[in-house]
Formats: structure tokens, C-alpha cells, sequence
């Protein structure tokens, strides 16, 4: 069970308790691999937590980026959240529907953007019906709140920012994709796409930090896993994935185990892979 925390993640029995709260205001960042064939969109319609807001992570992005659901520009995020009536003063909660997968990104731009009031549904939507809670399939009553940016630059990293760190050693660039794609010896799901990861950097997987439910591991727990996979944690910390997402859970598990010196690079290898000049290794770290 999570050990509830506002501003990092918090238990289905918390949401329970808050939900009339009027401040609250709940979000699905719902988000599937294209493999997994699911559309969260439809499968927000069909039914979500009452007074959920649906985020579109591949809509509210970058548009003029080629790479895939970038983190989008200040006045966009603001403009998307007037829409879904969220804004200052807002203590916001976000879920997916696998656990703990796509909301951690979501989690990320509102810090990203400086708003710090907002943690991640520990478990998700499937805990919440695995448990029998209420839901709904009515669009929540929007209500227009303004939004203050104050962008955090020290947050996201760009591919020049991680190729001078991959060569100088620091900070330390940490992986969350599977052993095999991080080693090379698996394929990428986008096709075209070089394997293996960036030099000296760190495979921690992800779902390493999960529990068999998907909730998130205990902060003792997820410093261990970090730790085991060479990680130094008194070192400042640059998270990567295949586009962004789980990269983000990385960034929410640091975070709570008290660590702040962390940014997440936001092209990943999405970006890295698909350029020639840029240095791979293969391999265990």
C-alpha cells in the first residue's frame, strides 16, 4: 500500500476518502503500446473514476517535434488544462489503466510545468475495480480555472545534454527498458530503430520497481533496486526509456525515495537509436 503522499503517489483508500473534496481533480492518462491494441480513449467512454478528465498524452505534446509525444510547450499544457478545467490550486491525481505505467508521465509534465500538487493512483483503475469502487462513463462538469506555468528546465534533457554526460560520466543516465532491449539482443517495436543503449548508462526495468499488483514498491525496496543495478545515488540522475513514458516511472520512484536531482530525457531511444552519429553500446551494463 502506498504511503500516501500528495505529491508523489497515493493509495485508492486516500482517492476514496477525497473525492468530494472541491479542489480534487482526478485525470486518466491512459496509454497503450500500439502492440497491445487498446484504445484508452473508448475504454475511458465505457467507464473511468467519477470526475475523471481524459489526457490525451500523444495530443497534448509537441506538434512540431517528429518524435513521438514530446513534452508539449508551456502555453499549449495551459491552453489543454484550461479545456479540462484544471489549474492552480488544484490538487490532481492521475491513473491508467495498467497500474502503474503512463500516469508517472503525466505526473511528470504538471512538475515539468511547475505545478507540484499532483501524485499518481498507486494500482490504477484496475486496483479501484479490482476492489469494487465506484465508476462512471458521464463526462465530468467542466468548470474554467486558470493555469500559472513556471517551466522546470532543470527537469528534461535533450540529446546534446545526455551525449555530454553518456562521455563524461555523469550525471548518470539510467535505462528502464527491458533487459533485452537495453542489451540488444531484442528487437525495438519501431521498426528501423538500431538496439542496444546509450554508453555507460544503467538498466534499471521498470517493472523492477512494481509489485505483482502493479502498485509501486516501498521507498527501502526501491532504493535497493536502484542500488543493485549500480546506480549511485548521491549522483545526479538522467532517465531514459524507448519514448519518454516509463522513464517517467523511473523519475516518480526517485522521487520517492527522496531523491530530486533527477531529469528525464525526453526524446529517449526513439530519438538515439535512430541517429547514425550517436555512440551505442551493447551488452549488460
Amino acid at each position: 500500500m502506498a504511503s500516501d503522499d500528495p505529491k508523489t503517489l497515493v493509495s485508492t483508500e486516500w482517492l476514496a476518502a477525497h473525492m468530494r473534496d472541491p479542489d480534487l481533480r482526478i485525470i486518466d492518462a491512459s496509454w497503450y503500446m500500439p502492440s497491445e491494441g487498446r484504445d484508452a480513449r473508448a475504454e475511458y467512454d465505457a467507464e473511468h473514476i467519477p470526475g475523471a478528465r481524459f489526457f490525451d498524452i500523444d495530443e497534448i505534446s509537441d506538434a512540431r517535434s517528429k518524435l513521438d509525444h514530446m513534452a508539449p510547450t508551456p502555453e499549449k499544457f495551459m491552453s489543454r488544462m484550461r479545456a479540462m478545467g484544471v489549474g492552480d490550486g488544484h490538487q490532481v491525481v492521475v491513473y491508467d489503466g495498467s497500474g502503474i505505467f503512463s500516469a508517472p508521465r503525466v505526473w511528470w509534465l504538471f512538475r515539468l510545468m511547475g505545478q507540484m500538487d499532483v501524485a499518481v493512483l498507486d494500482g490504477g483503475l484496475a486496483k479501484w475495480l479490482a476492489e469494487g469502487r465506484e465508476t462512471e462513463d458521464m463526462p465530468p462538469v467542466i468548470r474554467d480555472r486558470h493555469m500559472m506555468v513556471r517551466f522546470q528546465n532543470q527537469m528534461v534533457r535533450d540529446a546534446t545534454q545526455v551525449a555530454a554526460a553518456a562521455k563524461l560520466g555523469a550525471p548518470q543516465i539510467v535505462d528502464a527498458r527491458s533487459p533485452a532491449r537495453f542489451a540488444g539482443t531484442e528487437p525495438e517495436p519501431r521498426e528501423g530503430m538500431r538496439v542496444g543503449h546509450i554508453p555507460g548508462s544503467r538498466n534499471v526495468f521498470f517493472k523492477t520497481l512494481l509489485n505483482n499488483d502493479n502498485t509501486m514498491k516501498d521507498p527501502a525496496e526501491l532504493k535497493a533496486v536502484f542500488e543493485a543495478a549500480g546506480v549511485d545515488l548521491e549522483k545526479p540522475v538522467i532517465t531514459s526509456c524507448g519514448s519518454g513514458v516509463t522513464a517517467c516511472i523511473l523519475a516518480l520512484a526517485l522521487e520517492r525515495i527522496g531523491k530530486s536531482d533527477h531529469a528525464v530525457y525526453d526524446g529517449s531511444w526513439n530519438e538515439w537509436g535512430a541517429v547514425p552519429t550517436m555512440p551505442i553500446e551493447t551488452g549488460d551494463a
